[in-house]
């Protein structure tokens, strides 16, 4: 077999569809093909001399200078390989799988090495960067079984903090699914009676009879049913706390019970006359305005004022979606584990529709949409089709999320794109509809499911609009 010309090798290095580049001993770089410029962006002119590890915005660590000054590249003689992410400098995140082969004379001395470049992810032109957020994770809750480390919530575990090294009763207040419960745990866990029992009661689940009976026990024969005497929550609890949620939704006698309790620490098991004493802390949560209710007659002001002495507010998602990214990734490892699926991460697009819902269920709503995903998602990312309808139709938006209630997106984080917000039948939905085919190269049945809509509508809408190919218009029906 003749010999290949050092020209012709270097074309077919030039030309070759996989990124390649060489290095010297010293890792800097002394080729970089075109692949290698259009996966990163760089040209060979700017890459020429410098070393391999100096891609900026890149996790890619291959090539770092050791403390003794020699390139950890060469570490070891074998070759290595490492999946990572690359910023262009257009701001677009491309993922590569990114190889090293040492290369040696047949003396054993090290010529340098060559590197590929394979990029892993699909191009995304049309997507602005996403910009890093802190990540809490790793670090540690401020408190425990909670997350969330936007400037709200750090708000709110500082009150936590002092409610726990209180005895003082506290109010949790915030809607549905902002963690009330959560929170009430973390305060139990913080303080000195976390050693004791903790006794959560949702006081919306029980009609008044039976409420009472679990609040405070009842002796055998007090109604009918009772056929043995029964230890209420308020005893299971002493020494602890008591958590009562949904405290707005109680009846006036339990009012009444409830404000003597806090009042005296004496209570009477439904049917006896004897007084018990408890000795327990107790916490309260709503979603329901107490002040209202107060006016208009359906709380006591004697007992609202008991049960708020030192109140506490959970922000609800929309003001803190900041923290998403977080919550996300730990819904991910959650139901990693229930299911035995290896999702690693959240298109960025999808990650966008995410961030501009309005999240009217709050964390809660937040991880079913989480659940829903994984029942759809075959691979390691969830995608813009795998969310819910919610956040996909423009109509369902638009029913879950009045105006005024999209909240605020952290900054320098882009909306969604206006595919995926397209009002059917709008003033917009042309442009919409351009921007759907274009994202997607003209994709039609990807450009569909970009705006939840079947193929056959989406077709329609392109022949009503006069769009019957990329970059032509035709006269529409």
């Amino acid at each position: 077999m003749s010999d290949i010309s050092s020209r012709t090798l270097r074309l077919a290095l030039e030309n070759a569809a996989t990124g390649i580049f060489v290095v010297d001993p010293d890792c800097r770089i002394r080729f970089w093909n075109r692949a290698a410029e259009a996966i990163t962006g760089r040209t060979a002119e700017q890459m020429s001399g410098r070393r391999c590890c100096d891609l900026e915005n890149s996790d890619c660590g291959m090539g770092r200078p050791e403390e003794n000054g020699h390139c950890s590249l060469f570490k070891d003689r074998s070759d290595v390989s490492q999946e990572c992410r690359i910023e262009r400098p257009d701001g677009r995140n491309v993922r590569v799988l990114r190889t090293a082969s040492p290369l040696y004379d047949p003396e054993g001395r090290l010529l340098g090495a060559v590197e590929t470049l394979t990029e892993l992810s699909a191009p995304e032109h049309s997507l602005p960067p996403v910009p890093e957020l802190p990540r809490i994770l790793d670090e540690g809750s401020p408190v425990p079984g909670m997350l969330g480390g936007s400037e709200v919530m750090n708000q709110a575990y500082r009150l936590m903090r002092f409610a726990a090294d209180s005895e003082s009763s506290v109010l949790l207040t915030g809607e549905s699914g902002t963690g009330k419960e959560l929170a009430a745990r973390a305060i139990h866990r913080l303080s000195k009676r976390s050693a004791g029992p903790f006794v959560a009661v949702n006081c919306s689940a029980l009609p008044e009879s039976l409420l009472e009976s679990e609040l405070f026990g009842h002796v055998r024969g007090a109604f009918t049913g009772a056929v043995a005497n029964k230890v209420g929550r308020i005893e299971l609890a002493s020494g602890g706390v008591i958590f009562l949620d949904e405290i707005g939704d109680i009846s006036p006698l339990i009012q009444l019970k409830l404000l003597r309790f806090l009042q005296e620490h004496e209570y009477q098991r439904v049917g006896e006359s004897a007084t018990r004493k408890a000795e327990v802390r107790v916490i309260t949560a709503t979603h329901r305005d107490l002040y209202q209710l107060v006016r208009q007659g359906e709380f006591r002001e004697d007992l609202f004022f008991r049960l708020k002495v030192f109140p506490i507010n959970l922000p609800p998602l929309r003001e803190r979606k900041g923290d998403i990214p977080s919550l996300l990734e730990h819904f991910i490892q959650t139901f990693n584990r229930k299911t035995g699926k290896r999702v690693r991460r959240v298109h960025p697009e999808a990650l966008r529709l995410l961030l501009d819902y309005c999240w009217p269920g709050n964390v809660r709503e937040l991880e079913h949409a989480v659940e829903y995903a994984f029942v759809l998602c075959q691979g390691e990312e969830i995608g813009t089709f795998e969310l819910p309808q919610e956040l996909l139709r423009a109509e369902f938006r638009r029913q879950f999320c009045p105006p005024g209630q999209t909240g605020v997106r952290p900054p320098g984080w882009p909306a969604a794109s206006s595919a995926a917000q397209a009002v059917p039948g709008g003033p917009d939905q042309r442009q919409a509809l351009l921007d759907a085919l274009n994202r997607t190269g003209w994709n039609r049945n990807e450009a569909a499911r970009l705006l939840g809509v079947s193929r056959v509508t989406l077709w329609k809408r392109m022949k009503k609009l006069g769009l019957t190919a990329a970059g032509e218009t035709g006269q529409g029906d």
